[in-house]
């Protein structure tokens, strides 16, 4: 059976809730949703801006787990107004380049705190040929 490895990475936002930032079995990797709160508690006005933190904590996560961001295969972002998917899409073409994962985009009514206005989480397959 392959060993379960949990991550509370240093410099991310403390979990608001009990779990941690991610969870790798074997190849696998859970990244769980990452917000635009800064290493400084400070969280931007903009969704744009929210966004880019969120994407830079979860390569964050994900690099300390051993991955890259060619090895995300699903990603999951909650937004809290959906017209906004169009302003944050440059960052994420950027961010995977080619290597586009699959993908869920919803729109929800709020998130853990009332200033967060994007959320995202992600599956990696780690160690692959």
């Amino acid at each position: 059976m392959a060993k379960i490895e949990r991550f509370l990475v240093e410099g991310q936002h403390e979990p608001v809730s009990h779990y941690c930032h991610a969870v790798r079995c074997g190849d696998r990797l859970w990244i769980s949703g990452t917000v635009g709160i800064a290493s400084d508690g400070s969280v931007p006005e903009d969704t744009v801006d929210q966004f880019r933190v969120a994407m830079d904590n979860l390569d964050t996560v994900l690099r300390t787990a051993g991955g890259k961001p060619e090895d995300i295969v699903k990603v999951t972002v909650f937004l809290t107004d959906i017209n906004d998917r169009q302003r944050i899409n440059p960052l994420r073409q950027a961010y995977f380049g080619p290597h586009r994962p699959a993908s869920t985009l919803v729109e929800i009514s709020a998130l853990v705190a009332p200033t967060l206005k994007v959320e995202i989480e992600a599956e990696a397959i780690l160690d692959h040929e």
